[in-house]
């Protein structure tokens, strides 16, 4: 559970969840886009995480590592900072800060989203509207990478 930083929210109900070697697949890209989608979130791009922070207002998000290797911070500024490497996954629920401090050329993950949410960028610090927008946001049906329930 992160708590809110620097105008970053974060998420006050869900914590972010962190999933190591969740695939040794030769083709992770694929064995992500093809798990995701089993658990019911819909897997829309491949590339990497933004080299500034900002967070989504408007849906939960799973990233999906299958190249390469990045140092990310969650949380806003000030926030966590962890590493990430091809075969890890990482759950942020809607208003969880993100960037990329620092990552390998080859870095690229696959980015998922719970059926029917659709995705903003959010940049600004949070106002009233944005926190109501985030406690809207509904639970996800099932875990992205285990398909348990939350």
């Amino acid at each position: 559970m992160l708590g809110p930083s620097d105008g970053v929210p974060n998420n006050p109900v869900l914590p972010v969840r962190l999933y190591r070697a969740v695939t040794d697949d030769p083709d992770r890209a694929s064995a992500f886009e093809a798990m995701f989608a089993a658990h019911g979130w819909s897997p829309e791009w491949r590339d990497g995480v933004f080299d500034y922070h900002h967070y989504h207002s408007t849906a939960h998000e799973v990233l999906g590592c299958f190249a390469g290797q990045a140092t990310l911070t969650i949380g806003g500024p000030g926030g966590e900072t962890i590493d990430v490497t091809a075969g890890d996954a990482l759950m942020l629920p809607a208003g969880t800060g993100h960037r990329c401090e620092r990552a390998s050329d080859d870095f690229a993950i696959v980015g998922a989203y719970p059926a029917g949410q659709d995705w903003d960028v959010v940049t600004k610090p949070a106002d009233d509207a944005i926190r109501a927008r985030i406690a809207a946001v509904p639970l996800p049906a099932r875990d992205p990478v285990t398909g348990g329930d939350f």
